[in-house]
């Protein structure tokens, strides 16, 4: 199962964590795991390379996690929201390969 947790303040996504293999089908033909993959690097290389913003990034095979403080919160705070949007529309689809948490 892929989890997804998104760090929040008050309203706005401050950060967030993917891992986990969606176990949906196997791995290379795995459309689930596509899909997450292909939105979260979306929006952590928005926040980077378009933005130019600076987040704590850590990345391995399975987890990708972004991490911002200060007044880049507020800057990458549309891209975060609508990554998060996204994923809880890809939760609703595939409930049994994708757990959204939401938290501090």
């Amino acid at each position: 199962m892929i989890k997804a947790k998104f760090i929040l303040d008050g309203d706005t996504v401050t950060g967030f964590t993917v891992s986990g293999h969606s176990g949906f089908s196997e791995a290379g033909s795995d459309i689930v795991c596509a899909a997450v993959s292909s939105a979260a690097y979306m929006a952590a290389n928005t926040v980077t390379e378009v933005l130019g913003l600076h987040p704590e990034i850590s990345e391995s095979e399975g987890l990708l996690s972004l991490a911002l403080s200060g007044n880049e919160t507020e800057k990458a705070a549309d891209i975060l929201g609508g990554f998060l949007l996204h994923m809880e529309g890809l939760g609703e689809q595939y409930p049994e390969f994708i757990k959204i948490e939401r938290g501090a």
